[in-house]
């Protein structure tokens, strides 16, 4: 997990790994399923030309079948963010769960993951994120910069959890 940038490698955590396999099994055998069939009403019910439910079906069963595609390769290359034995944590890493503060505003707290499990509503931020990619590496009362739409943001590592 040293490469920052590794566009090859899927970081999950084991909840992570869990949903996402639960997902792939949900869209193979269920979702499948009520598309073919929904295809095969469609069908069914005649004229293809001007058919918008064939459409409409059609469309969903592209959508499934690359959600398919796109979890299997996420999966193909899943490495697993470990827990680190380090109490408290020398150094922001994949997994780090971490408290900055952006020039005196109120303390934000972030879990660092890998883009594949990314939900910044959830504090969930990806390490492949201009600020996930910027705390990578840091330490307590480090401070980094981040281009964001609003501009440049500075930003000080307050804990590391």
């Amino acid at each position: 997990m040293d490469d920052k940038n590794n566009n090859n490698v899927t970081y999950l955590t084991k909840d992570g790994l869990q949903k996402l396999e639960s997902e792939l099994e949900h869209l193979r055998t269920v979702r499948r399923s009520e598309v073919a069939s929904r295809l095969h009403q469609a069908i069914e019910d005649g004229e293809l030309i001007e058919n918008a439910e064939y459409e409409a079906a059609k469309n969903e069963q592209a959508f499934v079948e690359g959600r398919i595609l796109s979890l299997r390769t996420m999966l193909s290359k899943v490495e697993i963010i470990e827990e680190k034995d380090e109490d408290p944590p020398e150094k922001v890493h994949i997994g780090s769960e971490v408290i900055i503060q952006e020039n005196g505003s109120k303390r934000e707290r972030y879990v660092i993951v890998g883009a594949a499990e990314a939900s910044p509503v959830e504090g969930r931020i990806s390490n492949e994120s201009p600020l996930g990619r910027a705390l990578l590496g840091c330490r307590v009362g480090e401070e980094v910069n981040v281009t964001a739409p609003a501009g440049e943001l500075s930003f000080r590592v307050v804990k590391i959890c």
